[in-house]
């Protein structure tokens, strides 16, 4: 794997950081604007919002920018947004400033997963956009925590002032280590969206919507559900989101092999584990070393389903993989909103803590049926077609799917 890797997990690292960081200093944040805690918390929203708008709008903004350029503008925002919201006097110019960190978010992972997909053989390209996720990974180990830590005994102003830090050095890297990638001279925001037109890719952003839902809608009350019916302390709820993370990291490391040998599979496969292992959750989460242990394998799945997604994502929009890879962002953070919403009703209506576990398990089941319609849909032929340079289309052959492939689909030949 090429050092220039390191370089865009930099960059993943400090998105994971300021996107999770924020859960943790509520309290001290409402405390600095003076809102209460409840309000503060539509900064999360806020940085949502800014996800979701900003995948498609700015990777199409930058259709024509050479990638190694396109990254720079982003992370360059990123700055600006983490730094305005260190200064920002009051909450209506600190929601503002989460939307704009929130803007370059989806357009860094989606740009960083092609670059990183063109740096490697095509039979490494999952592999390749794994170890760029296991920046994000990372960062719910090391940089939420610290973050956490630095805005509860600091001030909740120095954890974005830290992730600016880590932008900057995410910007260093980017200049010092990816190699420059020319755009086609068909490149655009129209050959970006003819692409999308796929049903493939259409289909692949829902499953990602519903499947990823049932990951949120334990997440997001994950402490609770500790708390109320494990018996762990607040003090203690960091850790468990720690192991959580290393969870993550062990689950993004074995996706990458994995989906370069067989995509779909890996896809069926984590969604299937992931819907048992909620159920797991649900029964265990009343005892405290079984609940670790099914909570960390929970974060493992989580991660596992993200590569093959990714990857499906950039091989059906073939020749024009960025915003489709940039869309998976938003379609997360949909299922982010979707997932906790849901979690949050069962709850309301008086079915206990635990069971937004038995909703994301639910969840998953249906992601997997989706899945599994996109493989049928591939095998029988239909809606299937792949946008090409010209801007016509072709029914794929096996090599549009599964090892080689995603690599290949996202080198495209202009380039």
């Amino acid at each position: 794997m090429p050092l220039a890797l390191l370089a865009l997990a930099v960059v993943a690292f400090g998105i994971g950081t300021t996107e999770f960081v924020t859960m943790g200093l509520l309290p001290q944040i409402a405390d600095g604007v003076g809102v209460s805690v409840p309000h503060a918390g539509n900064l999360v929203s806020a940085y949502a919002l800014g996800v979701v708008v900003g995948a498609p709008l700015l990777t199409g903004m930058g259709a024509r920018v050479p990638h190694k350029r396109l990254l720079l503008i982003l992370s360059g925002v990123f700055v600006v947004g983490n730094s305005a919201s260190a200064l920002a006097p009051n909450f209506a110019l600190l929601f503002a400033a989460r939307v704009l960190a929130g803007l370059p978010h989806g357009a860094l992972f989606g740009v960083g997963a092609v670059v990183a997909a063109k740096l490697v053989a095509p039979d490494r390209a999952a592999r390749a956009v794994s170890t760029m996720f296991l920046g994000l990974t990372v960062a719910n180990i090391v940089g939420v925590p610290v973050g956490t830590a630095l805005g509860q005994q600091l001030g909740w102003r120095y954890a974005f002032a830290a992730v600016s830090a880590i932008g900057v050095a995410a910007l260093v890297a980017l200049v010092l280590l990816i190699p420059h990638q020319p755009r086609g001279a068909q490149s655009g925001v129209m050959h970006e969206l003819r692409a999308m037109k796929n049903k493939q890719v259409m289909l692949g952003l829902v499953t990602a919507v519903v499947g990823f839902g049932g990951y949120f809608a334990v997440y997001s009350y994950l402490v609770p559900m500790l708390t109320h019916l494990t018996g762990i302390s607040d003090a203690s709820t960091t850790l468990v989101l720690a192991l959580f993370g290393v969870g993550m990291t062990v689950g993004t490391l074995v996706a990458g092999p994995l989906t370069d040998r067989a995509l779909r599979p890996t896809l069926y496969a984590g969604f299937a584990l992931l819907a048992a292992s909620l159920v797991a959750l649900y029964f265990t989460i009343g005892q405290v070393v079984p609940a670790l242990v099914v909570i960390t394998i929970v974060g493992a799945l989580s991660s596992l389903i993200t590569t093959p997604v990714q990857m499906l994502l950039m091989t059906k929009a073939h020749e024009a993989p960025t915003m489709a890879a940039a869309s998976n962002h938003s379609a997360f953070n949909l299922a982010n909103a979707g997932g906790a919403w849901l979690g949050g009703l069962v709850i309301a209506a008086g079915w206990g803590w635990s069971s937004p576990a038995l909703v994301g398990a639910a969840l998953a089941v249906v992601g997997l049926g989706l899945a599994v319609t996109g493989g049928y849909l591939d095998r029988d032929g239909r809606g299937s077609k792949v946008v090409t340079a010209s801007g016509t289309v072709r029914e794929p052959d096996d090599a549009d799917e599964g090892s080689a492939t995603a690599g290949a689909a996202c080198k495209p030949a202009s380039s």
